[in-house]
């Protein structure tokens, strides 16, 4: 979901297992040289959710890499395949208030550029979260802690699977 924190916690995450990091909407930009508002504008929704589907299949087939997908990546049956096959999904499970709170200010979402944006939020989340569900390996609570406990319940979570 957007703002869920899935490029901050996966940047320090990254750092702290000693591994890359890689935000799939920056690839998106980089590859394009745009950014996302205005592949939004000039492709639209499908058009950019194409473009995400290639990155997402490229980023998969790496390894020793943490990657932070778009709030929307589960969309797509593909993509969900492709993050399931790729490696260990963690779901970052924040209410949608929370996620209004962190996004409002933020020009950058091109989907909360409505006249009710946490309306829309309600019916993204309503609309991912079962797909997020369905694709995760472990769901962490973001309840608007600090980034570095997150970070900390992540790896915790991420160790508890590896003795399992």
């Amino acid at each position: 979901m957007p703002g869920a924190g899935k490029t901050t916690v996966g940047r320090q995450l990254a750092r702290r297992m000693q591994r890359s990091f890689i935000d799939a909407d920056h690839e998106i930009e980089a590859r394009t040289g745009v950014r996302i508002p205005l592949i939004f504008d000039i492709e639209g929704e499908q058009g950019f959710r194409d473009r995400e589907s290639k990155v997402i299949e490229d980023l998969a087939a790496s390894h020793d890499l943490v990657v932070a997908t778009g709030g929307g990546a589960v969309l797509r049956p593909e993509n969900r395949a492709a993050l399931r096959q790729g490696g260990t999904v963690i779901y970052l499970n924040a209410a949608p208030g929370l996620l209004y709170e962190r996004t409002r200010l933020d020009p950058n979402r091109p989907l909360l550029q409505v006249d009710d944006p946490r309306k829309k939020l309600e019916d993204l989340f309503a609309q991912r979260d079962p797909l997020y569900r369905e694709v995760a390996d472990i769901i962490v609570n973001s309840l608007g802690g600090s980034i570095g406990q997150l970070v900390k319940q992540v790896e915790r979570q991420l160790q508890k699977q590896c003795v399992a």
